[in-house]
């Protein structure tokens, strides 16, 4: 059986889980707590991070982006990059854009701060880091309103990998309630339509242990 290695509110987890789902492949999770560095995970991966795909043939795949990649050339149904080499680029920029730009800004700032420093057991969170993630979701979430004033989705016309990377980020943030919906009129009702598609009811129905979601996690009329 397919099987997913990862983490619970790890973004980059979070957004494999999804394309496999919006792909309709079928696939085991498997939480790997990467502090514990085990040495069968480590053989698989030595950077020893998740998420990893193990595909039924044994063959093993680190990093998103390259999952991602990759279940896109083998499994081309259900496109989610574009049907043409400027909307790819254009996804591919969005994608970038979420796991780079957005997960520095706030994503560190917030789940690093208040989440992974407890599993890691790396000390207080950095309040002045915090802050600052608080601020930087602003910018973020505008640029959401921005993008989708003017298309159906963030890349374009068509629901994609943009779409999929950006409420990975956002979902996890919004387990821990730090995301201004009411603020933010536009991205709140994208995300309430990422919400609503059958790839994404797994991760509403997620609970990490020793955390209660915010009040609103699950409910796809937020």
């Amino acid at each position: 059986m397919r099987t997913l290695y990862h983490l619970w509110l790890h973004p980059f987890s979070r957004k494999v889980r999804l394309a496999l789902a919006e792909k309709k492949l079928t696939f085991d999770l498997q939480v790997e707590k990467i502090w514990e560095r085990r040495t069968e995970f480590l053989a698989m991966n030595p950077a020893g991070d998740v998420p990893v795909l193990v595909e039924d043939d044994g063959k093993i795949f680190a990093n998103s982006q390259v999952i991602c990649e990759y279940i896109e050339e083998v499994y081309p149904e259900h496109n989610l990059l574009g049907r043409d080499p400027v909307q790819r680029a254009e996804t591919r920029r969005l994608v970038g854009w979420f796991d780079v730009k957005f997960n520095r800004e706030v994503s560190d700032n917030l789940l690093g701060e208040k989440m992974m420093k407890r599993f890691l057991k790396l000390g207080e969170p950095h309040g002045p880091s915090i802050r600052a993630g608080h601020a930087n979701i602003h910018y973020h979430l505008d640029y959401i309103g921005f993008l989708t004033d003017k298309r159906t989705w963030l890349a374009g016309d068509e629901f994609s990998l943009a779409d999929i990377t950006a409420a990975a980020h956002l979902s996890a943030i919004d387990y821990i309630g730090d995301v201004p919906w009411e603020e933010h009129q536009a991205a709140r009702e994208w995300y309430a339509r990422i919400k609503s598609r059958p790839s994404f009811k797994p991760l509403l129905e997620d609970r990490i242990p020793g955390f209660v979601p915010s009040d609103h996690y699950e409910n796809v009329d937020f």
